[in-house]
């Protein structure tokens, strides 16, 4: 049984049939988030509402790989941990025993945000319904204290084909889908919040490499800058990610 006094958050572990109490947790903070300040905004604002008993939204943060999608979430976490909110991260394979989760938590005086990170459903994964079902309820309705926060490289959680689209038709001037784009585009539509993330210029990327090595000189910072462009020129990529994987690698070489 967890103690959620004074545990922050959980995963759900399958072969055990439990949730394991997680005790190392990220401390990362919105302030050492850059470059995503209309993101860190509207997720704050989201939760807020949602701490102090309003309606908020499902939220789907979806884009480039390394962009701060899953810290966003760990900030959102650690800072309203002491307003009563909680984590429990679900692994997509697992999401069969989210509904039973669910039903545990129902009924404590917490908040509780289902993480579901870098998750995507492939053709033919029926998965994904267990949490549609989580989101908007069956017969029971879904439970007050609970969102799902979910980080994704797709903006469509499943998968779209052409073929997909062979029957839809336009009749009197309206769409109307073919079942197969229906039932896809309908797990995304229950994400009431959509946040996207983008790659970002080489100036965004130095100013994370700033921040990394704050106590460098300027003299020393036009070198950082050299090899950070080289090192993320080698990676094609200019995301946070990439900023802390030079810093892990070069912080004490300069």
């Amino acid at each position: 049984m967890i103690d959620w006094g004074t545990t922050k958050a959980a995963i759900y572990r399958a072969k055990k049939d439990a949730l394991k109490p997680v005790f190392e947790i990220d401390t990362v903070t919105f302030d050492d988030l850059l470059n995503i300040d209309e993101q860190k905004s509207a997720l704050f604002e989201n939760t807020k509402r949602f701490i102090d008993g309003k309606s908020a939204s499902h939220a789907l943060l979806w884009g480039s790989r390394g962009t701060g999608k899953s810290s966003l979430v760990k900030a959102v976490l650690n800072h309203f941990f002491d307003d009563g909110l909680r984590l429990i991260e679900f692994f997509k394979e697992d999401l069969q025993a989210l509904t039973d989760i669910s039903d545990e938590i129902r009924f404590l005086p917490y908040k509780f945000i289902i993480f579901c990170d870098d998750i995507s459903f492939e053709a033919g994964d029926s998965s994904y319904k267990a949490l549609k079902s989580v989101i908007e309820g069956s017969i029971e309705l879904p439970p007050k204290n609970v969102l799902v926060y979910a980080t994704s490289n797709r903006r469509h959680l499943i998968p779209e084909f052409h073929t997909d689209n062979e029957g839809t038709k336009i009749a009197h001037g309206e769409i109307h889908y073919s079942d197969n784009v229906e039932e896809k585009i309908s797990l995304s539509d229950r994400f009431g919040l959509w946040l996207s993330f983008y790659q970002g210029t080489f100036d965004e990327y130095l100013k994370i490499i700033d921040k990394l090595f704050s106590s460098f000189s300027d003299e020393k910072r036009a070198l950082v800058h050299e090899e950070a462009k080289r090192f993320a020129s080698l990676r094609a990529s200019r995301s946070g990610r990439t900023a802390k994987q030079f810093y892990a690698l070069y912080h004490d070489k300069f």
